[in-house]
């Protein structure tokens, strides 16, 4: 079993003027999945602020997995990405790639995600996108090698190659 975070950007939402749904598509798959919901947080569009969470769950809480969602646009607003990056340690494009690929299977607009994902000591951070649908097809398409991947990142598994 993993731990999650769950930090939503939205100026709205963290002033109650529209109701998350990003969020709980998140809550509801991982937990099907077996990953226990840590802390889960709806933040304005806000650089700072959205680091200073992701630092807290990965030094303070040591949450294995934290999924973003929102502020990965062409929007001035939009700082996902750059808070991503400002606390990361290593970078998993990847990742991302794989996100943006999918979703380029359903849509071009799929091109303008600015989505980044990485490591924090040993946490995974990753950018999803800010509309439930997207949210719902990228994890879909991912979760299976996440799992994977954390095993690898907290040593309980050693190898990527198939048998």
């Amino acid at each position: 079993m993993f731990t999650l975070g769950i930090i939503v950007a939205s100026d709205k939402g963290s002033k109650g003027l529209r109701v998350d749904e990003s969020g709980p598509v998140i809550r509801e798959m991982l937990e099907q999945h077996h990953y226990i919901t840590r802390k889960y947080v709806v933040l304005p569009d806000e650089k700072e602020a959205l680091a200073r969470e992701m630092i807290h769950m990965c030094d303070d809480l040591s949450i294995d997995l934290i999924l973003t969602s929102g502020g990965t646009g062409f929007s001035h607003r939009d700082v996902t990405p750059e808070a991503t990056l400002s606390v990361v340690e290593r970078l998993t494009p990847g990742i991302s790639e794989a996100i943006r690929y999918n979703s380029l299977q359903i849509t071009p607009r799929a091109m303008l995600s600015r989505a980044v994902s990485g490591i924090r000591k040993n946490t995974l951070i990753i950018n999803l996108p800010g509309s439930p649908k997207a949210v719902r097809e990228s994890l879909q398409y991912i979760l299976p090698s996440i799992a994977h991947g954390l095993e690898i990142l907290k040593g309980t598994a050693s190898e990527c190659a198939r048998k």
